[in-house]
């Protein structure tokens, strides 16, 4: 009888906990749909570019140049005509003679621009 008891027992409890689920789990009929989004703030570290001063041999980069662009008339800005395979680019306020295609630097003019 106690085993019979159990059993009627453990199938009414299981039966009642399958019925409420559905009506947990069922979403909410007030009309609007929103969704609340929980944000946590944290720490986010950014790498800075680490500007550089160039000098004469150095291999050119143009993720560590500031102000980096390509000098097309480098007449405008009194500079010299730049030789075949060399090209004038700003960097900072610095104009930088390089080679197009090893990226050496040639020659540097300081405060080229202001």
């Amino acid at each position: 009888m106690k085993k019979f008891i159990t059993a009627a027992l453990t199938t009414a409890i299981a039966a009642a906990s399958i019925a409420s689920t559905p009506a947990m789990a069922a979403p909410s009929h007030r009309g609007d749909h929103r969704v609340t989004v929980v944000k946590v703030d944290r720490h986010v570290t950014q790498r800075q570019v680490q500007y550089r001063g160039w000098k004469k041999g150095d291999r050119f980069d143009r993720r560590q140049a500031r102000n980096y662009r390509v000098i097309s008339n480098p007449r405008s800005y009194r500079l010299r005509e730049a030789p075949r395979g060399y090209r004038w680019v700003q960097s900072g306020n610095d104009a930088v003679l390089i080679g197009i295609t090893s990226g050496i630097v040639a020659s540097i003019l300081g405060n080229a621009f202001r």
